[in-house]
């Protein structure tokens, strides 16, 4: 007999590893939620409506579209329809089964991933938002970068491995969600490093102005500033590898109009954004790219090297950088800027300290995190 629930951390496996082949997910939701944020590789048969009156009919005149000899992992927006929906396909034979916490519990999903040829880094990644963070590390001692709201996650890591945390930092003031640094730095009394430009009204910041460094264990974090995205954003430089914040994505970089959305404003940022990418894309090609976001990129961990990235053809804001035109990257940007991260404002805030936060923080941030700029 099947399980009656299946984890999301478990969906979240067998999605991106070789058995993603005996997982159907069936997402129940109605079809605008599927459409803006949905598990990748999922399937839409839009009844929630139906279900909350416990009524099956359309889900009954689609029996025949679904899978007979793979289990059937069913979603839907907290786990309490998709649990509807299970139990009656299991009545029809199918091995069924629904995903606990629904997209809710898809959004809080955390995957560590070590990183081939780069020492002292785990990436932690979230794959229900696209959020990417980091546990960088040298003899014992720990920084976590651009850490998520879940900070039991970051402890956990760190337990893993033996080491302290000896620090945490964002790269820069988040848009996308809520960050937990200030709460893991005040939890553990350990420095939160946060660049001036971004700090808002927090309290209890170890400012960065770039250019400087931070110790871990007998290795340095070099602190680059790297503003564009935010006026305080900064990449971070471990040996041979480049925490690029929200500066620069594999496919992407990181979009300038979230401070200001005036368009000269966002013309502002978008030229700034082009000089510090110019300047990222000084380093050695053998620089390992590691940035804070994803879109649909399936390789696992996140990381090219600065020298393939520059190759591709799929990133064509980088393009712009490599060719020296400034007039394509800002017109581009200018151009093609998607809809904002879902409650952008509201998260912000909360970031800068200027908000506390009221209500329900998880659900806040639950959604695609659109910070690319196209």
């Amino acid at each position: 007999m099947s399980k009656t629930k299946i984890a999301p951390s478990e969906v979240a496996r067998r999605v991106q590893e070789d058995d993603a082949e005996d997982l159907f997910v069936l997402d129940v939701r109605n079809e605008d939620d599927y459409d803006e944020w949905q598990i990748p590789g999922s399937v839409n048969i839009p009844v929630y409506d139906e279900l909350l009156d416990e009524d099956y009919s359309t889900l009954e005149s689609h029996l025949d579209e679904l899978p007979e000899h793979e289990t059937i992992a069913v979603v839907c927006v907290a786990g309490v329809t998709s649990a509807r929906a299970a139990e009656f396909l299991r009545e029809h034979g199918f091995d069924a089964t629904s995903i606990d916490g629904g997209m809710n519990g898809w959004g809080r999903v955390h995957r560590q991933y070590e990183i081939q040829d780069v020492d002292g880094i785990v990436q932690i990644v979230r794959p229900g938002t696209g959020c990417v963070s980091y546990l960088v590390y040298d003899s014992g001692d720990a920084i976590v970068v651009d850490p998520s709201q879940y900070i039991d996650q970051y402890l956990t890591a760190a337990d893993e491995r033996d080491l302290e945390i000896v620090g945490v930092a964002d790269t820069h003031a988040h848009a996308d969600h809520v960050s937990g640094a200030r709460q893991l730095a005040g939890e553990l009394d350990v420095p939160y490093y946060l660049h001036e430009d971004d700090a808002g009204d927090l309290k209890h910041v170890t400012e960065l102005e770039g250019e400087e460094t931070i110790t871990v264990g007998n290795r340095e974090l070099d602190v680059l500033s790297t503003p564009g995205h935010t006026p305080g954003s900064v990449s971070l430089q471990f040996g041979d590898a480049l925490l690029s914040g929200d500066t620069l994505f594999l496919r992407s970089v990181g979009r300038p109009d979230l401070e200001d959305s005036a368009e000269d404003a966002v013309r502002k940022a978008a030229s700034q954004l082009f000089d510090s990418l110019n300047r990222v894309t000084n380093l050695d090609d053998e620089t390992v790219v590691l940035p804070g976001h994803f879109s649909d990129e399936e390789i696992r961990p996140l990381a090219t090297e600065l020298g393939a990235l520059r190759e591709e053809t799929t990133n064509e804001l980088l393009s712009y950088v490599e060719d020296g035109d400034e007039t394509a990257f800002v017109e581009t940007i200018v151009e093609s800027l998607a809809d904002e991260p879902a409650n952008y404002n509201e998260i912000k805030q909360i970031n800068w300290g200027k908000q506390q936060p009221d209500g329900d923080t998880e659900a806040i941030e639950l959604g695609p995190n659109n910070c690319a700029a196209n």
